[in-house]
């Protein structure tokens, strides 16, 4: 972080594809944010004029069943929001708007890989300011059953320690830790695809989920193979495709995280009450500047009270 100045978009750019839950076509536009603008999504209507306007933060988190849903008072603005936000965090983006024209970002082809791809065709430009951050001073800790979910301290930047564990012979036990910087995130996390099971198909579909999934942006097992021709991408790419969500998901601290963060067994719905928890705990986290010596940073205003107070059991996305 030593010197690391706020970075943007150097032009606009422009994504197509399908929401994986609501199958309808949708088109993002990121352009160039102002500096200390943070991550700002805009619904467009038919016209092309802005309806809504919200900052992707934790406040604005409306919904965590399957994927991470912002919005407001007036409702939801966008679904499925985790993959374009880790690619944001991953690639250390800090200011951009994203216009969408559709209820869901696409699901692209279940990974990150081609919000990666965008932001290197529009290529980022470092601006005047120093970039800020979130330093973890004290652990926070969720949990629910097996499930946990727990922020502690960290010296060397923003890590993911996640665990997973499925009763099914082609998933298991599962982990990962990983220090997560633009390389290793290209490397190791972008690419890894959301998953799910053939014999859930029945039930996410009655229920209005998964209307969009399909082989090109699902990785779908059965009982005992998985049925995607080009089969895995990486020999563990389930774990890594939670730790891809848990870098999106805790993009909605507003800032980048300090901090070494462990999941066991857990999903959207557990990352955003870890992000709750410890936004709700003044006392647990200062924001600090690049070059500014750790332990020495401004506080910041606490968050509005009763974000949550508990964490949730396994799911799968």
């Amino acid at each position: 972080m030593k010197g690391a100045k706020q970075t943007t978009l150097r032009e606009q750019v422009a994504i197509s594809g399908v929401g994986v839950h609501s199958g309808q076509p949708v088109t993002l536009t990121l352009h160039p944010g102002d500096d200390d603008s943070g991550i700002v999504f805009q619904s467009v209507s038919a016209d092309g004029s802005i309806d809504r306007e919200i900052r992707a933060d934790v406040r604005a988190v409306t919904a965590t069943e399957f994927a991470t849903v912002l919005g407001d008072a007036s409702g939801p603005l966008c679904s499925t929001a985790e993959h374009l936000l880790a690619a944001f965090r991953g690639l250390n983006v800090d200011n951009v708007v994203v216009e969408i024209d559709g209820p869901e970002v696409p699901i692209m082809d279940g990974s990150a890989a081609a919000f990666v791809d965008a932001l290197d065709q529009a290529g980022l430009t470092a601006r005047a300011l120093p970039r800020r951050y979130i330093e973890v001073v004290k652990p926070v800790r969720v949990a629910k059953d097996l499930a946990f979910g727990e922020l502690r301290p960290y010296e060397h930047g923003f890590r993911v320690e996640a665990e997973i564990e499925f009763d099914h012979p082609l998933i298991g036990k599962q982990a990962l830790a990983i220090d997560i910087d633009p390389k290793t995130f290209r490397r190791e996390i972008a690419r890894a695809r959301t998953f799910g099971f053939m014999r859930d198909v029945s039930r996410l579909w009655s229920a209005g989920y998964a209307l969009g999934a399909s082989f090109d942006n699902t990785l779908v097992v059965s009982d005992d193979r998985i049925l995607n021709a080009d089969g895995l991408r990486y020999p563990d790419e389930f774990v890594r495709h939670k730790v891809l969500d848990a870098v999106g998901d805790l993009a909605l601290a507003g800032l980048p995280l300090l901090a070494a963060y462990r999941t066991v067994r857990g999903g959207h719905k557990l990352n955003n009450a870890v992000l709750c928890a410890l936004m709700a705990d003044p006392t647990a986290w200062r924001v600090v500047e690049a070059g500014e010596p750790r332990g020495r940073g401004r506080g910041q205003a606490q968050m509005p009270a009763g974000l949550a107070t508990v964490a949730y059991g396994p799911d799968v996305s």
